[in-house]
């Protein structure tokens, strides 16, 4: 007989599914690991830098970490923080990691703790969509849908 909290678990991970199918996202699950929204910005240019926007659901109890990012339209990829303090304007620096707390959601945006997806190989299209692939130090490696979508 499945425990409340296993029941719970599943209940919470099947109404985050199907909320992200009604949006027209398709989340990656990976054991504990869901990747929700996950979208770039369209950009005619070949070899732009683009942010990629995604939020990450950590459904186990320890804190897990994004260590890589792979997608098949950029050459490189660079995990990021955005430090606002001191003077002048906020400045994005490298990071070996993004942390993800455990039992909760990380949001990774522009504005802070992001993946930027470095040299694209060819002009992005709003509609468009890629299947990437994130490595988490715990939860292993993941296929994600990324779409291409203008900003609203």
């Amino acid at each position: 007989m499945p425990s409340l909290r296993a029941s719970l678990d599943y209940r919470r991970r099947t109404v985050s599914v199907a909320f992200a199918v009604l949006l027209g996202c398709v989340p990656a699950l990976a054991g504990e690991i869901d990747v929700l929204h996950a979208s770039v910005a369209p950009t005619e240019k070949v070899g732009s830098d683009v942010p990629l926007h995604l939020t990450v659901m950590n459904r186990a109890a320890e804190a897990d970490s994004l260590v890589r990012f792979r997608c098949p339209f950029a050459n490189f990829s660079e995990r990021v923080t955005v430090d606002k303090g001191g003077e002048g304007p906020p400045s994005r620096r490298p990071v070996q990691a993004i942390a993800l707390k455990a039992s909760g959601e990380t949001a990774l945006t522009p504005e802070g703790m992001h993946v930027m997806l470095l040299q694209t190989r060819q002009p992005l299209v709003a509609g468009e969509r890629f299947t990437c692939s994130a490595s988490f130090r715990k939860a292993g490696s993941v296929e994600v849908p990324v779409e291409v979508r203008a900003a609203n």
